[in-house]
């Protein structure tokens, strides 16, 4: 249950994340630097948040579309490899800086940002949900049996 509301309150904070600046923020633990492709800037370019794991330091979310990249190379180039994965991402194929956007391409940015993150938190629900059928029906197949 922990784990989502980590997800739930991570997603909804990204509406924030249009703001480059703010995306910068999120890269202050970032492992590549200046000696590598996948620099903190780059990444923000490419619509990416800093969001790590213990397990893996170098997760990078994108804001937008929240496709999750890990496993960075120094000579990865960001934007490539988000176009290469999610091509179709609404961060990727805006025509123009945030900042110029109007209130009504902005809202509508958001309301495909939000059926993305809806659409995945959906997915989450069923798979936990499916994941607790299977486990309900090993409990009672081995209650049959006994």
């Amino acid at each position: 249950m922990a784990d989502r509301e980590v997800l739930r309150s991570r997603f909804i904070s990204f509406d924030k994340m249009y703001c480059h600046e703010m995306r910068h923020q999120t890269f202050a633990d970032w492992p590549f630097r200046e000696d590598s492709n996948c620099t903190p800037e780059k990444m923000v370019k490419a619509g990416f948040v800093h969001s790590p794991s213990e397990n893996a330091p170098d997760v990078a979310c994108c804001f937008f579309c929240l496709i999750e990249l890990e496993g960075w190379e120094p000579d990865d180039d960001p934007w490539s490899e988000h176009a290469k994965r999610s091509p179709t991402c609404g961060f990727l194929t805006m025509k123009k800086d945030f900042t110029e956007l109007t209130v009504a391409e902005y809202y509508n940015l958001e309301k495909d940002r939000l059926k993305v993150y809806i659409r995945k938190i959906c997915h989450k629900k069923m798979a936990y949900f499916r994941d607790d059928i299977d486990r309900t029906l090993e409990i009672l197949k081995s209650l049959l049996e006994s």
